[in-house]
């Protein structure tokens, strides 16, 4: 018994190593490849792998408030939609140039999570793809509960909306110097002739 096991553990390490060789020999490993069959499996599935049964049963502490919504969604334009769009999409430069790409949080792979699910994958973040561990490192995160709730709105979020959360996007010193010399020539006072 023993001995078969060893068989086919040895077997299936040496299929891996194989795999692993014509991979790296063949096309490496960069992101900008295609993902081979095994490897898109893999990384959907390192998203459950990540997250502990525990979390699935975890509720949300935060009461959900208008003001409560406005301070999420300000947070989430400010720290997450570079990655993931103000609208959820994942249709950023970054998330398309992340593997495994950053989802579309507004369909059912990410709707369907618990609330404990998505905390857990923000305050966590998951290992081997983009996600980052974001919080502090309490039981109790208020930043990250509080975007469970704006991610759950993301399905229906308004056009409103994602005009104000752009206000909240991060900009880089050229465009703060764009804008500063275009409110620069905006308040000139005209020249007197």
């Amino acid at each position: 018994m023993v001995r078969n096991i060893f068989i086919v553990a040895l077997i299936a390490l040496i299929i891996a190593g194989c795999g692993f060789w014509w991979i790296k020999s063949a096309r490496g490993f960069s992101a900008r490849q295609e993902p081979t069959q095994v490897e898109a499996v893999v990384a959907r599935n390192m998203r459950m792998m990540a997250i502990p049964s525990s979390a699935k049963s975890l509720r949300n502490p935060m009461s959900l408030t208008p003001e409560l919504m406005v301070e999420a969604r300000h947070h989430f334009a400010d720290h997450c939609a570079v990655c993931h769009g103000n609208d959820g999409s994942g249709n950023t430069e970054m998330g398309h140039n992340l593997y495994p790409k950053a989802p579309d949080m507004r369909q059912k792979a990410t709707q369907s999570l618990s609330d404990g699910e998505l905390y857990f994958i923000i305050h966590n973040g998951i290992r081997l793809s983009g996600m980052p561990a974001w919080g502090a490192e309490s039981d109790h995160d208020h930043d990250s509960w509080a975007l469970v709730h704006f991610i759950r709105r993301l399905p229906a979020v308004s056009a409103e909306e994602l005009e104000d959360m752009r206000k909240f996007n991060p900009q880089s010193p050229t465009e703060l110097e764009e804008q500063r010399e275009e409110e620069e020539f905006l308040n000139a006072k005209p020249k007197s002739k």
